[in-house]
């Protein structure tokens, strides 16, 4: 059980930018990174993003998902979807030793 975060009920899928050839050219994409793992999810306060200067329209969550060899090699040049909205990565923290990763995510809403 995790302390404080809630069980790993949600799924969210992990995505990478690459390049592709299009076979006129080398065309950035985003695409699905490993398979979908399981996670907590836990929004962050409207003060907390007030208190960090934070303006624009955005949904900010704390995710917390399995320490693994996949997990660990994720980075903040990868993104994750979950319910349709697809979330840059702000960071990634360990939680206990080796046991949960933190990933501190937001999607942008005013778009």
């Amino acid at each position: 059980m995790v302390s404080g975060a809630g069980a790993l009920d949600r799924r969210i899928q992990f995505r990478r930018f690459t390049l592709s050839d299009d076979g006129f050219a080398q065309v950035q994409a985003w695409a699905n990174h490993g398979t979908p793992v399981a996670a907590s999810k836990t929004d962050v306060s409207d003060g907390e993003k007030m208190r960090s200067g934070e303006v624009s329209a955005s949904l900010t969550a704390r995710f917390e998902v399995r320490s693994s060899v996949f997990t660990r090699a994720l980075t903040a040049k990868d993104a994750l979807t979950y319910n349709s909205e697809t979330f840059q990565i702000y960071g990634i923290k360990e939680i206990g030793r080796n046991r949960r990763l933190e990933i501190t995510a937001g999607a942008r809403v005013d778009d």
